[in-house]
């Protein structure tokens, strides 16, 4: 098959599947017309019963929880993976063709970008914990406020100071706080079955004043374990593929 045929059966399934995604996003309803019953069945009552303005956090670590438990340890699988591979490809010393004929030489990072990423560095951080420590007043939450963490710490990175990224991240470090991010999300359920109460039920107690900090119960310790495993894990992620990158390329072509 020539290039121009596979360029012309790319766009016939461009095509077509843009004709479909069209064809479903017009049945859709309008935008706020919800038909089913559960949006504002928990619009009624997720205030009153978890304290909790932010209802969306309230629905993933409370009512849904059990599901949220899957879904976090879904990138805690796909970071034990990650890291299983690459740290298995450490001593590799085989390059392709293109890698040799390639110029691997890196310009150094320009100030610019260096003063921006080590301004907004401290900010972002703070940032991230609010999102992770706020999940029961605002939109926001774990999966949000780890994010956002490991962002600082690539800032770092793309300031040019990989060591120094290595140093603020070590990995023995980073592996244990993924770990009691996602057990710590897990434990908290195990009390409360150990309680005699269903898995992930409030056994913390809610506070006098809906939207404060601490009137939520488990919902915002849920949130801080979640944040705490997400950022660990894109940390650990990011820092293990730019190893691979960046230190096992360099060992080779010395």
């Amino acid at each position: 098959m020539t290039e121009v045929q596979r360029r012309w059966m790319f766009l016939a399934g461009a095509a077509g599947l843009v004709a479909f995604v069209l064809w479903g996003l017009l049945g859709l309803p309008g935008f706020g017309n919800y038909p089913g019953p559960y949006g504002p069945s928990i619009l009624r009552i997720a205030v009153a019963q978890t304290n909790a303005t932010g209802v969306v956090s309230a629905v993933n670590f409370a009512y849904r929880g059990f599901d949220t438990v899957g879904e976090e340890f879904i990138l805690f699988t796909a970071a034990a993976g990650v890291s299983t591979v690459l740290r298995h490809l450490r001593h590799e010393r085989e390059r392709s063709a293109v890698d040799e004929a390639a110029d691997r030489d890196v310009p150094p990072t320009s100030s610019a970008v260096r003063m921006t990423a080590l301004v907004f560095a401290g900010p972002v951080m703070v940032a991230g914990w609010w999102l992770a420590s706020h999940a029961q007043t605002n939109p926001s939450g774990g999966f949000q406020g780890g994010v956002v963490l490991a962002t600082a710490f690539i800032l770092v990175y793309l300031a040019g100071e990989f060591l120094v990224f290595k140093r603020f991240s070590p990995v023995d470090l980073t592996e244990v706080v993924e770990a009691v991010g996602a057990g710590g999300f897990a434990a908290v359920g195990v009390a409360a079955v150990a309680m005699s109460l269903p898995y992930l039920t409030d056994y913390l107690g809610l506070g006098s004043i809906p939207g404060a900090v601490s009137s939520s119960g488990t919902i915002a310790l849920i949130s801080f374990f979640v944040g705490l495993e997400v950022a660990a894990a894109f940390i650990l992620i990011v820092g293990e593929m730019l190893e691979q990158t960046l230190l096992i390329r360099q060992e080779d072509s010395e």
